[in-house]
């Protein structure tokens, strides 16, 4: 039975855990650059 125990809390503070690092998230900004361009010319090839 206390192995039991332990692997449940170990189990709900391993989901804690992953749900505080999903809603914080790594934030940061977007790319600037890059992104889609329209092709033309020879770029169409």
């Amino acid at each position: 039975m206390k192995l039991l125990r332990r692997a449940l809390l170990a189990l709900g503070l391993a989901g804690l855990v992953a749900a505080v690092v999903r809603v914080r998230g790594t934030g940061g900004t977007p790319p600037q650059g890059g992104g889609w361009r329209e092709l033309t010319g020879p770029d169409l090839r």
